[in-house]
């Protein structure tokens, strides 16, 4: 257990506080780290015995002993008011008796709670009531005299007590391998962050019998529980991931960027002294992978992708956007290391409000903001924007994120990747490959072809090529290609104003995700394309700063 939750009870103890509330799912751990602190004279000066009460055991005294009479609430704080000798009072569920929902209000219990305040307040002996419940739930008349204590989740420490419990319990018995080392048994330990330790043991137990050996393929079930954390909170969506960084065709200045930090969490980066990374803001040209990117990255970390939907933390009753948010954080940092994808952030934050809103979207933003720079937790934020402009330069300045990249149009070697990348992944079965040879040279014709193209234009035009080649029940031709490539008009001609635009910005604002071993040396255009004219492409390679990593 931290050490900072012991020392805030033990001063609320010495302080004499007469309620306090602990909101926890582990009644378990609770009760353990408050019967150490109230027994421990260096603590708290003067020892003092816990009693814990529930509805189905009555209230149970410190020798273990129930004492009769006290499976109702309203007696069980009666008993507790008539103790004069020092005592912490551990009540459990008593949030049920507070009404709500469609449960009926018990008004008696709401004033001995008050009634108990005032006497244990009053009193020579040193009591205090300790209320423990999964849910934050006080009636308006007791918010004056309930203290809210934060119980955090386990520890990494006390997560990897566990692990090392379960590999010792099951290593000798011939039936699980362990298949991990040091850092592998961090990793998985680091992994189930975020989880009690019930659900800890549980996802280690089902890794284990998944199919008898515990590696570090793992760390996927780990996940699994988490995702059940993100479902319940409603607020973020865990995305699955099924492509990696080798999965994008260009962009490796960017790629070898991310390469760098990852592992960038794990305790020997702390001792290289490095903090973990807050995150990374990609803009650009719509359709060239920004989106694709935040899934790869997220896959080769093996670290669970969040996405945060700002529409979803504006949505609801008036006044809940801010705590919306705040939850959503929450659950974020409650699964960490993980990777926080906030898609197009500028339709959520452009302009940093509107004052239509009475202040409701500053108000988020600058949670948001405030949270970027004062994070913690190892939550890698990654961030997407197609009309950056909009964005308020408060979210730009350093310190927020690491880096901002700039993804322009692809350049002929990274068109030719994208090619072999959408083809290769589609042309898995002989007869729909045909005779087509997927070599240099039908890529280098397509990338020529393709000048001007997005990838996702590239992959439509594959995806064309191939809804030719099925209307026909035929393999796929080589011109069936190039016919989708030159019916295409692409966003460089329909939107090249706007691409314009952004490439001004990012010139000095953003550095280039392109590799500069990729950059097209001439920078004109090709003209291969007849149904498209030189002069409406923009060039292949304009924006961002050319930085290497």
């Amino acid at each position: 257990m931290a050490r900072p939750f012991r020392e805030a009870l033990s001063q609320l103890l010495k302080a004499r506080f007469p309620i306090l509330y602990i909101e926890s799912y582990e009644e378990h751990r609770v009760v353990a780290e408050v019967t150490a602190v109230a027994r421990d004279a260096a603590l708290v000066r003067t020892p003092r015995g816990v009693w814990t009460w529930s509805a189905t055991e009555g209230l149970i005294q410190p020798d273990g002993t129930a004492r009769k009479g006290t499976s109702s609430p309203a007696d069980a704080l009666s008993a507790a008011m008539r103790t004069d000798e020092p005592g912490v009072f551990i009540f459990k569920d008593l949030h049920a008796a507070y009404g709500g929902g469609d449960r009926p209000r018990d008004p008696e219990v709401v004033r001995r709670l008050r009634d108990l305040a005032a006497a244990f307040k009053s009193g020579m002996a040193a009591r205090t009531l300790v209320l423990v419940s999964p849910v934050l739930q006080l009636p308006v008349e007791l918010e004056k005299d309930v203290t809210i204590v934060d119980f955090p989740l386990p520890t990494e420490v006390e997560i990897r007590a566990v692990l090392e419990g379960m590999i010792a319990a099951n290593s000798t018995s011939g039936r699980i391998r362990i298949a991990v080392d040091e850092v592998g048994r961090e990793k998985l330990a680091k992994a189930a962050l975020g989880l009690t330790l019930q659900e800890a043991e549980n996802a280690f137990a089902r890794a284990m019998v998944n199919d008898g050996v515990l590696d570090l393929d793992d760390i996927a079930l780990v996940h699994e529980e988490k995702r059940q954390i993100v479902r319940k909170a409603g607020l973020l969506e865990f995305v699955d991931v099924e492509v990696g960084l080798n999965d994008i065709g260009g962009l490796e200045n960017l790629k070898r960027w991310l390469r760098k930090r990852d592992g960038s969490w794990l305790a020997e980066a702390a001792e290289y002294g490095l903090p973990a990374p807050r995150g990374v803001l990609i803009t650009g040209v719509p359709g060239c992978g920004k989106s694709l990117t935040a899934k790869a990255v997220a896959a080769a970390w093996g670290l669970p992708l969040l996405r945060l939907d700002i529409g979803r933390v504006f949505a609801g009753l008036v006044g809940s956007s801010e705590q919306n948010l705040r939850n959503a954080i929450r659950t974020a940092e409650a699964s960490a290391p993980c990777l926080l994808w906030v898609d197009e952030i500028e339709k959520g934050f452009a302009g940093g409000g509107s004052a239509g809103d009475s202040g409701t979207s500053s108000r988020v933003f600058g949670t948001f903001l405030t949270w970027m720079q004062e994070k913690t937790e190892p939550v890698f934020v990654v961030a997407t924007a197609n009309n950056i402009e909009n964005l308020p330069p408060e979210l730009l300045r350093k310190g927020r994120f690491d880096e901002i990249f700039f993804v322009d149009l692809p350049t002929r070697a990274e068109r030719e990747s994208i090619w072999a990348v959408h083809i290769n992944k589609r042309l898995t079965r002989p007869a729909v490959a045909g005779e087509l040879a997927v070599g240099g040279g039908l890529l280098m014709e397509l990338s020529e072809l393709s000048h001007g193209y997005s990838g996702a234009e590239i992959e439509q035009a594959v995806v064309a090529g191939l809804f030719d080649a099925f209307s026909e029940r035929r393999a796929l031709r080589k011109d069936d290609l190039t016919r989708a490539v030159v019916n295409m008009v692409p966003l460089s001609v329909t939107q090249a104003e706007r691409i314009s635009a952004v490439r001004a910005w990012a010139e000095m604002r953003a550095v280039a995700a392109t590799a500069a071993e990729d950059w097209d040396p001439a920078g004109g255009m090709s003209a291969a394309s007849p149904s498209i004219r030189p002069r409406d492409l923009p060039p292949g390679h304009g924006g961002g700063r050319k930085i290497e990593f």
